[in-house]
């Protein structure tokens, strides 16, 4: 795959790259032990999406760097995400390696600010 600028991809998505690549290098014991958590249906998360797809894209980039490039990945982009996603208190709290998703984490209360508080982007 190419991105217009004639970079070439390892993997089509992030999806491919979770499944063909990061699930194998990152082999963690995610059983119902809760020191380590995951969601096998990771896709179902908001947070695990923008996640694995920064990390999916960086890998890409990263990639080609022969000399320090899976190091930087691995330092920056992976296990900084990789922690967060594994935390028992992140995004697959609620969640079960054997059962599956739930969906018991909301979205963060919010109350929208007074309009004009924010200048607009332009």
């Amino acid at each position: 795959m190419t991105d217009g600028g004639a970079q070439t991809y390892v993997y089509v998505s992030a999806v491919e790259f979770v499944e063909n690549y990061l699930s194998l290098v990152y082999r963690r014991d995610v059983t119902e032990n809760r020191t380590r958590v995951w969601c096998r249906d990771w896709w179902m998360h908001a947070e695990a999406i923008a996640r694995l797809d920064a990390i999916w894209r960086a890998w890409e980039h990263l990639r080609r760097d022969s000399h320090t490039g899976l190091s930087v990945w691995f330092l920056d982009h992976a296990d900084p995400h990789m922690r967060e996603l594994f935390d028992p208190e992140g995004p697959f709290k609620f969640c079960s390696p054997v059962t599956g998703h739930s969906n018991q984490l909301t979205p963060l209360p919010l109350k929208s600010p007074p309009k004009d508080i924010f200048g607009s982007a332009d």
